[in-house]
């Protein structure tokens, strides 16, 4: 038996069209073939775009306390900040708020950070301490890497957020470690969220530079945008 010839793809739609008319379908023709992803599906930009989103906010969480999980940024000059580094990080200095206790200064860096991860950044990394734990770390025997790991994983990391400096007393260790993490990313235009009760600079009490040196203060004023933040405590109003 002879083996059946192949036919060619013209041949084929003729074919196929010649049985359609006999059937008295020969008016009926192809339409448009819709073949884009939709929203729900890989290859779609809001698609990747969620998947940026609900990644960057996962690593938020990681880095935030159970008690500012629900932090949202507010404050106009705050979400103004996050906005600018979203668009571009090397060029939207350092925050710095400060206030007295309660007035939301936490809850409003927090925030900020919460409001950078939503806008679905290529990357996300995220590290926030407060001045305390960040000096225990720094400390000889504070980690396991090593002090100096650890000071520079702190100047290298997109995202720093350093809660309550100011609060230790100073000496030439908290100085020293202090100038070299904010001089670190002041050179290389690193965002870093600071919070403090005390204001930068107070000409009738206790100011940062009391506090920390003249030397962080100097740098601090040169690229930070600072937020004073006042009225009651709201955690007393909350209590």
């Amino acid at each position: 038996m002879p083996e059946p010839q192949p036919v060619a793809g013209g041949e084929v739609l003729r074919r196929f069209q010649q049985l359609l008319e006999a059937r008295g379908l020969g008016h009926i023709t192809a339409g448009p073939t819709d073949d884009a992803p939709s929203p729900e599906m890989p290859g779609h930009p809001e698609y990747h775009h969620r998947q940026r989103v609900a990644f960057a906010l996962k690593r938020w969480e990681t880095a935030t306390p159970y008690l500012y999980q629900q932090a949202t940024a507010t404050h106009p000059e705050v979400t103004a900040w996050a906005d600018r580094v979203a668009q571009d990080p090397r060029k939207a200095g350092f925050l710095f708020l400060t206030g007295p206790f309660g007035t939301g200064k936490t809850h409003q860096a927090y925030g900020a950070l919460r409001r950078i991860a939503e806008t679905a950044p290529d990357q996300f990394q995220a590290i926030a301490l407060t001045a305390p734990d960040m000096y225990a770390l720094l400390r000889p025997g504070g980690s396991d890497r090593g002090a100096e790991f650890e000071l520079k994983n702190l100047a290298r990391v997109p995202l720093l957020l350093l809660d309550d400096l100011g609060t230790e007393k100073i000496s030439d260790f908290t100085e020293e470690a202090t100038y070299r993490l904010l001089n670190t990313r002041y050179v290389e235009c690193r965002p870093l969220i600071i919070t403090s009760n005390l204001p930068a600079k107070d000409p009738n009490g206790p100011d940062l530079t009391d506090k920390v040196g003249g030397r962080i203060t100097s740098r601090l004023s040169q690229m930070t945008t600072v937020v004073a933040m006042d009225g009651p405590d709201l955690r007393r109003m909350s209590a």
